[in-house]
Parts: structure tokens; C-alpha cells; sequence
């Protein structure tokens, strides 16, 4: 993929793109390598390093605990709602006639 490829990906600017990578490696995130497969020698391959796997680590696990405490909060609300739901329901009794 390339840094024009992603940008579109993403949804920023191919400068944007580059400038992040530019980043990323200078954070030692990711390293530059040259891509070997490609006949073109211009072409690199951006690969996390050891710095950047734990961060991706990281990151996620802080994604999951903050999905986890969404998840039981709207588990409560259901909850919540539900019990609502069955004090607020009317009791289906029949109707019984009236003779007058």
C-alpha cells in the first residue's frame, strides 16, 4: 500500500500521511526498510518494531477496557429499562361485562 493509498484509506492529505509515518519513526514505532520484492528500489516497507507492537498493545487493551465499561453500562441501562417496562405494564385482566 502506498503512503497515497492509506492517505485515502484514512481520509488525510498524502502529506499528512507522510508526515505521521515520518513520526511514527522517528518515535521508534516503525522502522523504514527498503521492500526487497518490489523491482522498484524507491518503494519501502513501514514495519512496527518491538516499541510499536507494545504500544498497538497497549492501545488496544485500553480500546477493550473502555468498550468492556460501555458494555456493562448499557447492560445496567437494559436492565433498568426492562424493570420500567414491567412495572409500567398494564395487567392484560379481562374486561368484565357490565349488565345493566
Amino acid at each position: 500500500m502506498s503512503q497515497r493509498e492509506l492517505a485515502d484509506a484514512v481520509g488525510i492529505s498524502t502529506g499528512s500521511a507522510h508526515y505521521l509515518l515520518s513520526a511514527l519513526v522517528e518515535r521508534g514505532l516503525v522502522k523504514l526498510g527498503n521492500f526487497s520484492a518490489s523491482e522498484d528500489k524507491r518503494r519501502y516497507a513501514y514495519v512496527l518494531t518491538p516499541k510499536g507492537i507494545a504500544e498497538k498493545a497497549a492501545i488496544t487493551g485500553r480500546f477493550l477496557s473502555r468498550k468492556l465499561e460501555e458494555y456493562e453500562a448499557l447492560k445496567c441501562e437494559i436492565s433498568e429499562l426492562e424493570a420500567e417496562l414491567s412495572r409500567n405494564k398494564p395487567h392484560n385482566k379481562p374486561i368484565e361485562s357490565q349488565k345493566g
